[in-house]
């Protein structure tokens, strides 16, 4: 199968660039834990959470943070336990580009939050609800129903899976790419973007890659480019924004 036709979009592949720095895995995994605080911040301004970064590291040393809501704590806390838990399956050279791994962050990123978490829409109780992504005045992104045991969504996901490991020989790509696709596909009820920038991450990192974090001044452009991305099934402008929040050290 095509690539394209796979993963349900397209892109400028000669945009991606081809010649990243690379490190050892311990030397990114380093800057990660380093820039912790930082990524669960910026991932939670993403969400529209209120919690400014002096909370976020506060509540990040186990100081609760008084006259905040308790699920914003909780999502804090949850985007902070997936980063850790990403952090340690990388170190032992476990992180995998699959479904268990996608599921076992969703799992922790999306915990009382979701509707349901820890596997695809379909496959626990709820088998009718599809949700979608508000797009304000362009409408809405509807992705692939929900149905009982998920086989479309399973099938999708393979199909996704294989050509982005048969094709796309440049980590720095790949991992762009699966991020798009799990924002795309909604394999879960909510927590997608989420999750899918946990699994590029993973991606960069086992390949000696620096991880990405979208910085909380550019949530705008960010929802902005996501926005054009749904509606045209075009990846080039979010390829080349992600390109942009590249940070090397």
């Amino acid at each position: 199968m095509d690539l394209f036709s796979a993963l349900g979009f397209k892109w400028d592949r000669s945009k991606i660039p081809n010649s990243i720095s690379t490190h050892s895995v311990e030397r990114v995994s380093f800057r990660f834990q380093q820039m912790l605080s930082v990524f669960v911040w910026d991932a939670s301004v993403l969400e529209g959470n209120p919690f400014t970064y002096p909370e976020v590291k506060t509540l990040l040393d186990g100081v609760t943070v008084g006259g905040r809501r308790v699920s914003d704590q909780e999502q804090v806390l949850n985007l902070a336990e997936s980063c850790k838990h990403l952090l340690a399956i990388v170190k032992a050279n476990k992180f995998k580009l699959d479904k268990a791994t996608f599921t076992e962050l969703h799992s922790l990123v999306a915990r009382n939050e979701a509707l349901e978490w820890g596997h695809f829409r379909g496959e626990g109780k709820e088998t009718s609800y599809s949700p979608d992504v508000a797009l304000g005045e362009h409408g809405r992104h509807t992705p692939l129903r929900t149905i009982k045991g998920a086989p479309d969504l399973n099938k999708v996901f393979m199909q996704g899976i294989q050509e982005l490991n048969n094709q796309v020989n440049l980590q720095f790509e790949k991992g762009l790419a699966f991020f798009l696709f799990g924002a795309l596909q909604q394999f879960f009820f909510d927590g997608n973007k989420r999750t899918s920038r946990l699994m590029m991450n993973g991606i960069l990192m086992s390949a000696g890659i620096d991880a990405i974090s979208v910085p909380a001044a550019k949530v705008q452009e960010f929802n902005e480019k996501m926005v054009r991305f749904y509606i045209s099934k075009d990846a080039t402008q979010m390829m080349e924004f992600m390109v942009g929040c590249y940070e090397p050290n």
